[in-house]
């Protein structure tokens, strides 16, 4: 099948949707599917002000010619930008079906950057987006629910995965004396970082990642080691060197770093809220609590053996797998009956 992919969030940016989406990309290929993304690296694109690491890509009438050049079996969209709105207008003008995914509660984003901004209009617009796609792809079955409420229609569930041949546990050998509490993330006010940084902990506090909020948390908070982006082995080395990871963030849907570091043997701490509660089993593989230092020391004791055996269930493949079930792409149908578009002008 040939699939077309298109997301405003692609590399180099770094969080969990690009992360996903590589993986899916990279499964689908290997299980034979020809996939095409079309992302801002195709297009001419400007920074997002106040967050300038998300590129806004502004020659959209560049985007119809590409989907026909490609001809796809079947597009899928997935994210609410520039580029997935462009797709979405393009399609719809020719009655072309598309699925599409739910990948971060981007109200709540809003409304933690704009308090003054009410939920329901960061839903309404989530709504009309989705509302022509046949299939709204979501990761967890509480993010179905809480979504539906919102009367958003057909949602389907789409779960996402982790790389055990990276991220897999290692003897740690006699390591520090004292625990390391560890946060990986993008460092911005939706992530709730400072929930984080002025715990009363034992050991020391570090931070993986960055964001427009790194400047000024790293001055107001000198205790904490920030040590920017880590990649591929460094990463999992990272999560591996950890005692906990502490996972702040009320507003995400899912939360990949919480699987990464768990697949490593890193225990987690998190308040209890979507994300954590879909993620982990309490005292199993975490602790969640709205006390976020006692979780963190809770976590401490759990066994590491165990947090690594629970995420190793979890593959991409699998993941692949129930994204291409949800598009009827197993079959061998055309996803979605989506006719080939360079039939159409």
């Amino acid at each position: 099948m040939r699939i077309l992919i298109v997301s405003d969030a692609w590399s180099p940016q770094v969080n969990g949707v690009v992360t996903s989406l590589q993986a899916l990309v990279a499964e689908l290929r290997g299980l034979g599917h020809q996939v095409k993304l079309l992302s801002p690296s195709d297009f001419r694109s400007r920074p997002c002000p106040t967050y300038p690491e998300i590129p806004l890509v502004w020659d959209l009438w560049r985007v119809g010619p590409a989907i026909r050049e490609f001809r796809p079996d079947c597009v899928h969209l997935a994210t609410e930008g520039p580029l997935g709105w462009a797709a979405r207008n393009w399609l719809g003008k020719r009655r072309l079906a598309f699925s599409s995914a739910v990948h971060t509660r981007f109200p709540e984003y809003l409304n933690t950057r704009w308090s003054w901004l009410p939920l329901s209009w960061g839903y309404a617009y989530l709504r009309w987006f989705h509302r022509p796609s046949q299939a709204v792809l979501v990761s967890t079955e509480r993010l179905r629910g809480e979504l539906a409420e919102w009367r958003i229609r057909r949602l389907v569930l789409w779960r996402k995965g982790v790389d055990t041949r990276l991220f897999h546990p290692r003897e740690r050998g006699a390591g520090p004396v004292q625990p390391v509490f560890l946060c990986v993330g993008r460092i911005a006010a939706e992530k709730n970082l400072q929930a984080f940084l002025a715990l009363d902990l034992p050991g020391e506090l570090q931070v993986v990642g960055d964001g427009p909020q790194r400047e000024e948390l790293q001055a107001r908070f000198p205790r904490v080691r920030f040590l920017g982006y880590r990649h591929g082995e460094a990463l999992a080395e990272a999560y591996r060197q950890a005692s906990v990871l502490v996972f702040p963030s009320r507003t995400d849907t899912y939360g990949l770093v919480m699987l990464e570091a768990l697949a490593c043997g890193t225990p987690v701490a998190a308040f209890p809220v979507p994300g954590p509660l879909d993620v982990l089993e309490q005292g199993v593989n975490g602790v969640m609590a709205e006390d976020l230092r006692e979780a963190c020391l809770a976590a401490l004791e759990l066994d590491r053996a165990r947090c690594a055996e629970l995420a190793a269930r979890q593959s991409w493949r699998a993941s692949a797998l129930e994204f291409l079930a949800q598009q009827r792409l197993l079959d061998g149908e055309p996803c979605l009956d989506l006719a080939v578009v360079a039939t159409r002008p």
